[in-house]
């Protein structure tokens, strides 16, 4: 098992490369298996019948079983058959798929037929453009946001997917393109290996085509520590020394692999991964016609410094333009951003304006609301009123923005001394604490401190900043 400590620090470094925007995902069997489609024993469990092998007994060498049935039907039809039957039917993607599609991570690999990823990348909002052939490799999707390369070829169509021993012998002379774009990606991407395990055929064959030079990145691969069957300590410890070994030969691409006691650990790690990078974006919400005991000038310096220092802070800015403080939420973070370009990127504000014509209005705003709220990690409530039949109240759409944070899982900071809604959401949080901020006891006295009507405004952003900085350590 991999140590607790040596997978945070997994976690640590792999959300960094997120922020950098250098992460690709390889996806393996595994990964679809976890959805209801079957992996490569199951695939060929009746073709090794057919055949009259046992598939336990051939499950070293699939790619050679393949074969077999191949030469002995004198064509690969059946195969393609059997692949249209078994990864034509519905499924819906995993956990792991989802927040895989969630986190901007542009490039993925997989040797899965199915169409489990780009399933994610849609239900994300997402545009992806798949490349299942040589031909699709020389067009681009219009307004892609992710590219899904599929380097054995699709379910829809299994004629020209890469299924037998023969096909992976010639691969890098038949598909040489993929090749070629694997192997740069893999020196200038730090890649996460998933849903690979000894049973599956593919990760060698990918593997020892590959082109790769001493200086080589680290990249990551799950793995299932060894599960002890019966009583057979003889097995096991053989079993045992035969991962110590794979392990060791995966470092010779660089690859580091994270043992998991169970494949359910690992959606838990991708979620924990989700939750740090999430964290490193803020969501302001808020809206003002008045500032009650703030002048103009002293409410907007306040949002605008806030949102500076989130910059400063290596965070992400989100934000919906809220009437009264979105100018100052966005000239606050775009003067850090451009007094200091070579620090930070235009990539940390995110501008959402809410539309202001058109029919369902509602639905369109509550919609927006839900997106925006999904990029952040922790929300700022600030102020949070509106004008209504010439009547100052408190505005129901931060409210809202709350509700859906909550439900999202999204810390919430609402800063009491601004008033209005955000003072109400602060004695709700303060109220039921533990439903707000389970295990997070040291964040409560400092979540109060915050309606403190006497504090400054640069004393009230320097508060919130301190907790959204501890939030990230």
């Amino acid at each position: 098992m991999t140590p607790k400590h040596e997978i945070e620090a997994f976690i640590k470094s792999f959300v960094k490369d997120l922020e950098d925007d250098n992460v690709a995902i390889f996806a393996g069997a595994g990964l679809s298996k976890g959805s209801g489609y079957v992996d490569w024993p199951e695939l060929l469990r009746d073709i090794a019948a057919e055949l009259g092998l046992e598939v336990e007994k051939e499950h070293h060498d699939l790619i050679s079983l393949a074969q077999f049935h191949v030469n002995h039907r004198k064509t690969s039809d059946g195969l393609a058959k059997k692949i249209l039957q078994e990864f034509s039917e519905q499924a819906e993607p995993s956990v792991s798929h989802e927040v895989l599609a969630r986190l901007p991570i542009r490039t993925f690999w997989t040797t899965n037929y199915d169409t489990l990823l780009e399933d994610a990348l849609t239900k994300a909002m997402r545009f992806p453009d798949v490349k299942s052939n040589i031909d699709h490799l020389t067009t681009t999707t219009p307004r892609r946001d992710a590219v899904v390369f599929k380097m054995h070829g699709d379910v829809h169509a299994p004629k020209r997917a890469v299924l037998y021993k023969e096909q992976y012998e010639r691969y890098h002379a038949t598909h040489a393109p993929f090749v070629t774009a694997l192997s740069g990606d893999l020196v200038s991407k730090t890649f996460l290996f998933i849903g690979f395990s000894f049973t599956d055929p593919n990760l060698d064959y990918v593997l020892s085509r590959l082109y790769v030079n001493e200086n080589k990145r680290t990249h990551y691969c799950f793995m299932r520590a060894v599960q002890k069957v019966g009583d057979d300590e003889e097995q096991f410890a053989y079993e045992k020394r035969k991962l110590a070994l794979r392990i060791d030969d995966l470092k010779r691409f660089g690859i580091q692999t994270l043992l998991v006691e169970d494949y359910a650990d690992i959606p838990k790690i991708l979620q924990a991964i989700e939750n740090r990078f999430r964290k490193k974006t803020v969501f302001f919400s808020g809206s003002a016609e008045e500032y009650g005991r703030w002048t103009q000038r002293e409410a907007l310096d306040f949002v605008h410094a806030l949102s500076s220092h989130c910059i400063k802070a290596n965070l992400r800015v989100v934000n919906g333009f809220g009437w009264g403080i979105g100018s100052a939420v966005i000239n606050g973070a775009l003067e850090a951003i451009y007094g200091s370009p070579q620090r930070f990127t235009e990539r940390q504000l995110v501008v959402r304006p809410f539309p202001q014509h058109g029919e369902n209005l509602k639905a369109l705003w509550e919609q927006y609301r839900q997106r925006m709220v999904s990029l952040a990690g922790i929300a700022v409530f600030l102020f949070g009123n509106k004008l209504v039949d010439g009547q100052v109240v408190s505005a129901q759409g931060v409210r809202r923005e709350f509700e859906i944070a909550v439900a999202q899982g999204l810390i919430p900071i609402p800063v009491g001394a601004t008033g209005y809604m955000a003072n109400e959401l602060l004695d709700e949080v303060l109220k039921d604490h533990e439903r707000f901020y389970p295990g997070l006891d040291w964040i409560v006295p400092l979540i109060k401190e915050l309606g403190d009507q006497s504090l400054s405004g640069d004393q009230l952003a320097s508060k919130v900043i301190a907790i959204i900085n501890r939030l990230n350590k």
